[in-house]
C-alpha cells in the first residue's frame, strides 16, 4: 500500500487528472461534472462500486435544491468526510465513495455510497447442525460483527482492526473478550498480524498458513467456522478470533486437538446424548486412519491372532487376488479418493449420483474382477464412513494422509511398524503447540479439569466451574 500523501491542488482541472492517472485511465472511473454555486465542481466515483441511486437521491437531488446552503448541510443523509489528501481519497474510492472536489477549493468532500450486494444470512452447509442457531458468516465483515455481537452482549468484547496486504490492503478484525483473553496472547496475534508482508491476502486460508506456530506440521493450528454461535462460544472460553473482509470464514486461535471434535450440537443436546455422540466421533478418529493398516498388519503377519472360522474367510477372500494387500489397499483408497474429490468438484445432484453409482458399480467389478479382496472392500468403506463423522474438514484431511504412511508401516513391520508409527505421531502431537499454547491439552500437559469436555462431555454446571488454583 502506498503510504504517501499528496496534498489536493486548488485547479479542479488538475485534481481529476491525477485521480485518472492514479487509476490507470480505469473505463469505470466516471466524472461528473456537476457545479455548485456558479463553481465548477465535480463528483468522482467507480460505477463498478456504488450504488447510482444512492447518489441520485442524495447527492445530485439535494444539490439541485440547494439555495444557499452549504455542502456540509446538504450531505446530512450520508457519512461524510473532508479532506485534502488525495492518496486517502483514492483509497475512498476503491471502498466504494466518491468524491465531490471544487475548483478552486484545495479540500474535497468523501461520501460514502457503497453499492450492497450481499447474499442473504443462511446456514452454512458444510456446518449443519440439528438444535441451535440456523444462521451463518458472508463476507460482509460488519454484518459478520453485528452477528458475534448478537451473541455476545457485553462491552467487554473487543475488536482491533488491522490491515494485510502491501498492494491491495484487506481489513482483518481481531475479536476477543477483556479480562477472559490473556494479554500475552492479544500481543502474539498482533505480532504476527503486523509481520504478514504479502502484496495481498485472498482468503483467511494465506493468514492460517502465514500464522502457524508449525507450518510443517500435517494437523491444523487454527479452528475454522462460519458460525456466529461456535466463534462467540469460543470467544467466551478466551480464545480469539479473526474475521477478514470479504471471507466468511473466522479462524479461532489457540487451537488444541480435541476442539476439532467438537462441535454445537455437543452443548446443544443434554450432556449424556453429547458425550455418547462425542464417543462414537472420537472412535470415528481411531478407525478413519489406523483400519486399513491394522488389516494389512494383520492378514500379512499376523493371521494367528484372528478366530479360525474368520482366518478362513480372509484367507478365501485373498487367494483370488494376486498381490499383497498394501497394494489392493492402495488402489481402493485411491479410488475412493477420486471418487470424493468428483463429488465435490460436481453439482450436488450429480456429485451424489456419481459417489452412490461409483461406489456401487466400481466397487463390485473390481472385487469380481480379482484385483481386490471383499475384506478390503469392506475395510476402506469403513474407513471413509469414518472419516465423514470428524467434524473438521481440515482435520479429516489430515487423517486421510496419514493412513498412507501408517499403511506403508504396517506392510512392512506389521504390528511393531504401527506402534513405531503412531509413538512419532504422539511425540509429535505432545510437542506441538499453537500460538505457544499446548495443542495435546489436556493430555499433555494432564490437565483433569480439562478432562470432563474432551473424551466425554459433563454437564454444563460442572465443566463451567472456573478452578480456583486446583485442576483436580
Amino acid at each position: 500500500m502506498n503510504e504517501s500523501s499528496q496534498h489536493a491542488f486548488f485547479s479542479l482541472e488538475q485534481n481529476t487528472k491525477y485521480i485518472q492517472k492514479a487509476l490507470f485511465d480505469t473505463h469505470d472511473l466516471k466524472i461528473k461534472h456537476h457545479p455548485y454555486k456558479d463553481t465548477q465542481g465535480a463528483l468522482i466515483y467507480l460505477e463498478s462500486l456504488v450504488d447510482p441511486a444512492l447518489i441520485e437521491r442524495n447527492i445530485l437531488a439535494p444539490m439541485s435544491f440547494a439555495e444557499g446552503k452549504s455542502l456540509s448541510e446538504l450531505f446530512t443523509t450520508l457519512r461524510m468526510e473532508r479532506s485534502n489528501d488525495l492518496e486517502k481519497g483514492i483509497q475512498g474510492l476503491m471502498q466504494g465513495s466518491c468524491l465531490y472536489v471544487l475548483d478552486g477549493d484545495d479540500e474535497f468532500y468523501a461520501l460514502t455510497t457503497p453499492a450492497k450486494y450481499e447474499r442473504s444470512i443462511t446456514e452454512p452447509e458444510n456446518e449443519a447442525i440439528v438444535r441451535g442457531p440456523h444462521n451463518g458468516f458472508i463476507e460482509n465483515l460488519t454484518v459478520n460483527l453485528h452477528l458475534v455481537r448478537q451473541h455476545i452482549g457485553t462491552p467487554d468484547l473487543t475488536v482491533r482492526y488491522h490491515t494485510v496486504g502491501n498492494t491491495v490492503p484487506r481489513k482483518v478484525a481481531m475479536l476477543y473478550v477483556q479480562n477472559l483473553c490473556d494479554n500475552e496472547l492479544v500481543q502474539k496475534v498482533e505480532r504476527r498480524l503486523s509481520e504478514i508482508s504479502l502484496d495481498t491476502v485472498m482468503s483467511t486460508g494465506f493468514i492460517q498458513e502465514l500464522m502457524e506456530d508449525n507450518p510443517f506440521s500435517i494437523f491444523p493450528q487454527h479452528v475454522n467456522t462460519e458460525r456466529p454461535d461456535h466463534t462467540s462460544a469460543y470467544l467466551v472460553d478466551g480464545h480469539i478470533a479473526l474475521i477478514l473482509e470479504g471471507d466468511p470464514t473466522a479462524l479461532i486461535v489457540p487451537a488444541c486437538f480435541f476442539t476439532f471434535y467438537q462441535t454445537p450440537d455437543d452443548y446443544n443436546n443434554r450432556w449424556m446424548i453429547a458425550s455418547f455422540i462425542r464417543f462414537i466421533r472420537l472412535i470415528s478418529f481411531i478407525t478413519a486412519f489406523q483400519l486399513p493398516a491394522i488389516y494389512i498388519a494383520t492378514v500379512s503377519f499376523h493371521s494367528n491372532v484372528l478366530p479360525i472360522q474368520l482366518f478362513f474367510t480372509v484367507q478365501g477372500s485373498l487367494t483370488r487376488v494376486p498381490y499383497p494387500p498394501i497394494v489392493e489397499a492402495m488402489i481402493l483408497e485411491l479410488i475412493f479418493e477420486l471418487l470424493r474429490e468428483a463429488g465435490l468438484r460436481l453439482p450436488s445432484r450429480v456429485g451424489q449420483t456419481i459417489g452412490i453409482v461409483g461406489g456401487l458399480v466400481i466397487g463390485d467389478a473390481i472385487v469380481k474382477a480379482g484385483l481386490v479382496s471383499y475384506t478390503m472392500t469392506i475395510v476402506v468403506a469403513l474407513t471413509a464412513i469414518s472419516s465423514f463423522l470428524i467434524p473438521s474438514n481440515e482435520m479429516s484431511s489430515s487423517l486421510r494422509i496419514l493412513r498412507f504412511p501408517l499403511m506403508i508401516a504396517a506392510a512392512l513391520f506389521g504390528y511393531i511398524g504401527i506402534a513405531f508409527g503412531l509413538t512419532l505421531l504422539f511425540v509429535h502431537l505432545c510437542k506441538l503447540e499453537s500460538f505457544g499454547k499446548p495443542y495435546f491439552y489436556p493430555i499433555a500437559p494432564l490437565k483433569f479439569q480439562g478432562l470432563k469436555d474432551t473424551f466425554s462431555r459433563f454437564p454444563v454446571w460442572n465443566i463451567r466451574k472456573k478452578a480456583q488454583g486446583n485442576d483436580n
